[in-house]
């Protein structure tokens, strides 16, 4: 039980700060711990999205530098993308076609989809939090039960039909 706790240890953390989040949202009336509590989920969201990500013994997918390429002395033997050295063929990175297949690489896309999340996230709570200053402004509390007896109460009372019409 230790050992596979500790093996997915990144999942456990995953489900405690998504539960966690959840939670915070659900069970608050507070619009400002309701934005954290979606934050913490969308925290959590973003580390699930990285963990699977990850390759394990993968290197980034970066060629690179061989001296030996880009070398075409106009000869016609030779250019970046295929370089033929004493007839074995050679990829841009200067590894032979053999070698190349036995590499493994990590995908980065599901970082810089993460990357970009994290940006709308964050674009996201401050207009969350725009909201919220409104709201206070208008109503003067940004608790859910007290503004929803405020609607309560104005909704009792009425508007004019010409007013709303």
């Amino acid at each position: 039980m230790l050992e596979s706790l500790t093996t997915h240890f990144n999942y456990a953390i995953v489900i405690i700060l998504m539960m966690t989040g959840l939670y915070v949202v659900f069970a608050s009336n507070n619009m400002i711990k309701k934005l954290v509590g979606l934050s913490v989920f969308q925290t959590s969201v973003f580390l699930l999205y990285i963990t699977i990500g990850k390759v394990a013994g993968g290197i980034p997918p970066i060629l690179p530098y061989s001296s030996s390429h880009g070398d075409d002395h106009g000869d016609g033997h030779g250019d970046a993308h295929g370089d033929t050295h004493g007839g074995e063929a050679y990829d841009a990175a200067g590894y032979g076609a053999d070698k190349v297949a036995d590499i493994l690489y990590s995908n980065p896309l599901p970082h810089v989809l993460i990357l970009t999340a994290i940006v709308v996230g964050v674009a996201t709570l401050a207009v969350g939090l725009a909201l919220v200053v409104r709201i206070r402004e208008v109503y003067g509390t940004i608790e859910e039960t007290e503004i929803d007896e405020i609607n309560y109460e104005f909704n009792l009372e009425g508007v004019d039909d010409e007013v709303s019409a």
